[in-house]
């Protein structure tokens, strides 16, 4: 095995972390008799030769080796060295992509064109492997089949030939997701698969395996789903429940699912990650050919098999080891989440299901509202995650699925009392059907209002976040016990301003507690969510513990500490007149962040334009966008005293940033009250950046009336009407995704309306 290895000249290659010389001992890692040694190995190949699913020459040169290995059945666990070539070949690159290619970027693409080719070019191998006497093996060869060979009649052929013999519940699935898989890339043979898999949605033997027929029916055929979608799938669902667990099935925590986690697969509709969209607003201190033609083909059902024992799709595949590798951590969360589960597989494929529905939304409300009322705990645990993932992503009436959720805080499993209170966390206004059971929650167990870590500051809970995020004032004695700790909780200063006029109380701790506030370098951290607070509550009786703050302001993180303090003092308006001195020390430093932000705090404290409009002129001159556009906001504060700049707004309204065209718009119309510019400039926004259209929306709203028949009134309603929220991200989420659309919502039926100060014709 692996001859040649030596001759490779990997040194002169590199991977995500340096030189590549450590690649022949991965390698050989892989072909290892020791079970630990093996997973390191994976985990390293993942790591950093197919690193967050790049292709580098090192892993084109893997490729010939990599296929020595899963040939070889001598070799252990060789259904993960499967998924490893299928994840390194299956990259299309599709006329779009090519077009988008810049210089910086041919060599990357050429790559993954190289490794598709080559993979591809060995794919027959893994006709072989389809009846591999491992059964991980044989989970891991249809998917590798339907994404890589390119004769996909022959693929359907094979999938349907060893369904019927196949002994292990799982790999029967894994059939029928390549089926899928086919159809999806082969729209061609679309219509012939989804025949086959309605028969076998009705006819199979297993209620698995008919809720896998139903969930790739959804996804490349889906309008052969049943009309009755609903009551079927929840009756597979009781069935499973029913069912003892069968021999086949595996319960023992499904250690071979993480790897295939590491490359994302398509069909997943996947969990939040912080990651922000690529055209999110700056913040400051986001080739494979069509196939052949279907011919026609006879369609059978599926036979039950009684095969005594069926072999599991765990056995032969090596004792798992905890590693501290990315690997063995996934599987060992995987095994405890899914440790006594007759069916782990069930929630993936119900989240298929639910991709393939799409905007169904009434549906998939209908489903999971089933779900959540199962006997079943790791079922409704799976339902209030999916819940999340459908809310986050799509419009609907969710009061009665929402409610259902808020039903598992009471739940004395942890777990699913936590998935509840994290996903309604994120709902703010939309989780008040579950008000009372959020209250009930915080009072039941007050030690869990602050969440503390080993590193970092202490947090607020979900469940004192999503009470506060309602406005509802049960969630104030959770916040006041929050500032008494020697730490305040990080997060505290924005729960008071959703709680709003209702956390007024607070005031005096907030203050007493930003008078202890050392002036040294960890100041930032301990003042920021006291300031924050006090902001929110416009307390302007704590402007001399804010004096404090920006007189003393240390050199770490200074600059972050002076703006937050000078916002406090701006939102505190008049009744922080004994700042107005260091206020107009500030503002003649112009040119300077602090300058524009002294100046903005100034207006507000003294309303005095003269001073302030100067060093706002000169701001909106600043070489750094983002001061610019702090200026921009900044005089459209000060309404028509700053119509001088009036014409400086409008150059700016071609300018190539766009989030500074916007501000630059909202400003023209404050200053000048004209709206015909500002609204052509805004719609064109909104058509070019979707993530601008609640600024957007709330300059429309102020304007109102939008005149009927309007362009604006067109983009509004045409917003109204879409069932997609407007940020809903394939790739990830935002915490506050959910918000900022119902916001946007809220603010478009308000300029309709016509509830603002003037008219947008």
């Amino acid at each position: 095995m692996f001859s040649g290895i030596d001759e490779v000249d990997w040194a002169s290659m590199e991977h995500a972390y340096g030189p590549a010389d450590d690649v022949p001992e991965l390698l050989r890692g892989l072909a290892s008799a020791d079970p630990a040694e093996r997973e390191a190995a994976l985990d390293g190949m993942y790591g950093a030769v197919h690193h967050q699913g790049d292709v580098y020459a090192c892993t084109l040169a893997c490729i010939p080796f990599l296929f020595e290995l899963v040939v070889d059945p001598g070799v252990q666990d060789r259904g993960g060295v499967v998924e490893l070539l299928t994840s390194i070949g299956g990259f299309d690159l599709d006329e779009d992509d090519e077009a988008e290619i810049d210089e910086d970027e041919i060599e990357g693409a050429a790559n993954y064109a190289m490794a598709a080719a080559a993979v591809t070019a060995g794919a027959g191998v893994f006709f072989e492997l389809i009846a591999d006497e491992d059964p991980g093996v044989r989970l891991a060869a249809p998917l590798a089949l339907a994404t890589l060979h390119r004769h996909p009649v022959r693929v359907l052929a094979l999938l349907r030939e060893r369904l019927p013999v196949e002994p292990d519940e799982e790999v029967r699935l894994a059939l029928v997701e390549a089926a899928g898989r086919v159809a999806l890339r082969h729209r061609p043979l679309a219509e012939r698969v989804g025949k086959w898999l309605g028969l076998l949605a009705t006819r199979a033997d297993s209620p698995g395996l008919r809720l896998a027929a139903l969930a790739q029916l959804a996804r490349c055929s889906p309008d052969g789903l049943p009309g009755d979608v609903v009551p079927v799938v929840s009756g597979l669902l009781r069935e499973m429940r029913s069912v003892p667990e069968e021999s086949g099935d595996r319960g023992d925590g499904g250690e071979h699912a993480p790897p295939k986690g590491i490359a994302a697969r398509e069909d997943d509709e996947r969990e939040p990650g912080p990651d922000a969209a690529p055209d999110a607003e700056p913040v400051d201190p986001e080739l494979v050919k069509p196939g052949e033609q279907a011919g026609s083909e006879t369609v059978e059902a599926v036979q039950a098999v009684d095969l005594d024992p069926p072999a599991s799709a765990e056995a032969g595949r090596g004792d798992h080891v905890a590693t501290p590798t990315l690997v063995g951590q996934l599987r060992s969360l995987y095994a405890q989440e899914n440790a006594g589960r007759g069916a782990p597989w069930a929630a993936d494929l119900l989240r298929t299901l639910h991709v393939g529905l799409d905007d169904r939304v009434g549906d998939r409300t209908a489903l999971l509202a089933d779900q959540l009322r199962s006997p079943d705990r790791r079922q409704r645990i799976d339902a209030v995650r999916m819940s999340g993932g459908l809310i986050r992503a799509w419009r609907g009436p969710y009061d009665e699925l929402v409610a259902l959720v808020g039903e598992q805080l009471s739940d004395p499993e942890p777990r699913l009392a936590e998935a509840a209170s994290h996903v309604l966390e994120e709902l703010f206004g939309l989780a008040a059907p579950a008000a009372d059971a959020l209250a009930a929650r915080l009072a039941a167990d007050p030690g869990s209002w602050v969440k503390t870590w080993a590193s970092g500051p202490p947090g607020l809970s979900s469940t004192v976040k999503a009470l506060a995020r309602l406005g509802d004032a049960r969630a104030v004695p959770a916040l006041a016990a929050a500032l008494e700790l020697p730490q305040v909780a990080h997060d505290v200063g924005f729960a008071v301003g959703h709680l709003g006029a209702t956390a007024r109380p607070l005031a005096g701790a907030l203050r007493r507690r930003l008078a202890e506030v050392e002036l040294d370098e960890d100041a930032y951290d301990r003042a920021s969510p006291l300031l924050a607070g006090l902001t929110a509550l416009r307390a302007g009786e704590a402007a001399p513990e804010v004096l404090r703050m920006l007189r003393g302001v240390p050199e770490y993180r200074g600059e972050w500490l002076r703006t937050a303090a000078l916002r406090a003092l701006g939102a505190f308006g008049p009744a922080a007149r004994e700042a107005v001195p260091e206020l107009r020390a500030l503002v003649r430093r112009p040119g300077t962040a602090s300058a524009t932000e002294a100046a903005e705090a100034l207006w507000a404290v003294s309303g005095d334009a003269e001073a302030v409009l100067p060093v706002l002129i000169e701001g909106l001159q600043s070489d750094q966008v983002h001061d610019r556009r702090a200026a921009a906001v900044a005089l459209g504060a000060l309404g028509p005293r700053a119509a001088v700049v009036a014409p400086r707004l409008r150059g700016l309204l071609a300018h190539e940033e766009l989030w500074l065209r916007v501000d630059a718009a909202i400003a023209l119309w404050e200053v000048s009250g004209r709206t015909r510019e500002t609204v052509a400039a805004l719609l064109t926004a909104w058509e070019q950046n979707r993530h601008v259209r609640v600024r957007v929306a709330e300059c429309l709203a102020r304007m109102g009336p939008v005149p009927e028949g309007s362009a604006a009134a067109h983009v509004l309603r045409s917003e109204l009407v879409s069932v997609r929220r407007h940020n809903a991200m394939d790739g990830g989420y935002g915490s506050h995704d959910i918000h900022e659309d119902e916001k946007l919502l809220a603010l478009c039926r308000q300029a309709l309306r016509g509830t603002g100060k003037g008219s947008t014709s």
